[in-house]
């Protein structure tokens, strides 16, 4: 019997049963919709995480760090017991292995690196605006990315590559609201001072003995002041926010040698004095970042690539996927019995049936043939439906999701491909031939005269 005509034998088999037939694809279309959004919501997650690498990192650039615990590797950011390292840095509290001064030279001096920056860490004891003069804020302060240029809604940006003045500060627009201020255009150009303050220098016993020996209490007080600095710096522009930047947002961004000279003021005298909890080095065209990665590796730093990063955020996108996968399969396990216990019941009803075709000279090949490409039909619909379903809905759900976790305009979490909906259709339908082999095996060995007494 050819094969098209058991196909269209078995859909019509189906047609005859048309409610139990839906009541089982809609089983299996449970499962086929979970897993579409699934596929739909990691390749989303991807295609978004790929977009903020590609944004933020040069493809050529090298993350150099001493502290794995700063790419979630060996150790918690959240303290803990930590093995003590002479060259340390403190940043929010935390403590971290640091690059020391030695450490940036070694990587300026690799032959396939052409830039070297460090991670300035500059923390103002206050900071004020020109145009709230008597309020005094607190917030977070970094070097101004030349690599990432920010949209802006008020004043302007140097061009990719270049680096804003000494003098000038960029302010992200979040910060508006909290000095309320309405004109963005008139903010421009106003000014910002920074009020750092260092911790005086720990005087040993006898400098305490010396100092009140000469000048007394007073003397003492005056060497224990901490050496205090303000620098006033001029608005130059107030930056939108990026939902695919990795840049700090709600940070004030300043020169690259403002930080540095501000860093420099701040641990002076320390033993943080030049010593950097990461350094971003930019890997010269035509060479290979993996290369230069394994060079450094061999120095004790701990490098990455850009690929490295973006695997780091593919391996959280893969795993949350995995999970809902997870319950995805556990709901066409459950439609597999179902699919069995269909095509049972439909053997039992039809046994009189079989047993005329059996009679008429059909093999029993052909009969469990039949049965087969009935399960294969139930996971076909049942996927398509799924399938169909999680599209529409997908679709449909997009734009509220984008706009409740912020993604930005032009990125969605769900993203839809063809090629994985027919693969996963293919799939049901090898899942539902599965399930129905038992009861076609059942069917092509019935004998054709009992099955003719059969009432």
């Amino acid at each position: 019997m050819r094969t098209i005509d058991v196909i269209n034998r078995a859909g019509r088999s189906l047609k005859q049963a048309k409610v139990r037939t839906l009541l089982t694809s809609l089983a299996i279309a449970v499962g086929s919709f979970t897993l579409t959004l699934a596929l739909a919501a990691g390749e989303g997650s991807r295609q978004y995480a790929d977009k903020i690498i590609s944004s933020n990192i040069d493809p050529q650039a090298l993350m150099i760090v001493k502290d794995k615990s700063l790419f979630g590797e060996g150790g918690s950011m959240s303290g803990g017991l930590r093995e003590y390292s002479a060259n340390s840095s403190e940043y929010n509290g935390l403590t971290f292995k640091a690059l020391s001064a030695s450490d940036v030279k070694r990587i300026e001096e690799d032959k396939d690196i052409k830039k070297v920056t460090p991670t300035f860490l500059v923390s103002a004891r206050f900071v004020t605006f020109e145009q709230k003069e008597n309020k005094k804020y607190t917030t977070d302060i970094t070097a101004f990315d030349t690599s990432v240029r920010p949209e802006v809604i008020a004043g302007s940006l140097p061009a990719n590559g270049k680096q804003i003045n000494d003098d000038e500060v960029v302010v992200p627009e979040s910060f508006l609201d909290t000095l309320e201020i309405k004109d963005k255009q008139k903010f421009v150009g106003s000014g910002v001072i920074l009020h750092l303050e260092r911790p005086s220098k720990e005087l040993s016993k006898e400098q305490v003995q010396e100092i009140m020996i000469t000048k007394g209490i007073p003397g003492l007080e005056e060497a224990s002041k901490p050496i205090s600095m303000d620098v006033k710096l001029r608005v130059r522009a107030v930056s939108k926010k990026s939902v695919t930047s990795l840049s700090a947002s709600n940070a004030l961004f300043i020169s690259e040698n403002t930080a540095r000279d501000l860093s420099d003021f701040m641990t002076k005298g320390t033993s943080q004095y030049q010593s950097y909890i990461s350094v971003m080095a930019l890997v010269k065209p035509g060479v290979d970042p993996a290369t230069v990665k394994h060079r450094l590796e061999k120095h004790g730093m701990i490098v990455k690539t850009a690929k490295d990063l973006q695997g780091l955020l593919f391996t959280i996108v893969n795993l949350i996927q995995g999970i809902v996968i997870g319950f995805g399969v556990l709901a066409l396990i459950a439609s597999v019995f179902g699919i069995i216990n269909t095509q049972y019941i439909s053997v039992l009803e039809r046994t009189q049936q079989i047993g005329l075709m059996k009679a008429l000279g059909m093999r029993g090949r052909d009969v469990a043939r039949l049965f087969r490409y009935e399960a294969a039909w139930i996971g076909f619909l049942g996927g398509v439906i799924g399938a169909l379903l999680a599209w529409g809905v997908g679709t449909l759900l997009n734009p509220w999701i984008t706009e409740t976790i912020g993604l930005g305009e032009g990125n969605y979490i769900l993203v839809f491909q063809f090629i994985p909906a027919v693969v996963l259709i293919i799939s049901l339908m090898i899942v539902g031939i599965i399930a129905g082999y038992y009861p076609a095996r059942k069917a092509a060995k019935l004998d054709p005269i009992e099955a003719l007494r059969t009432e």
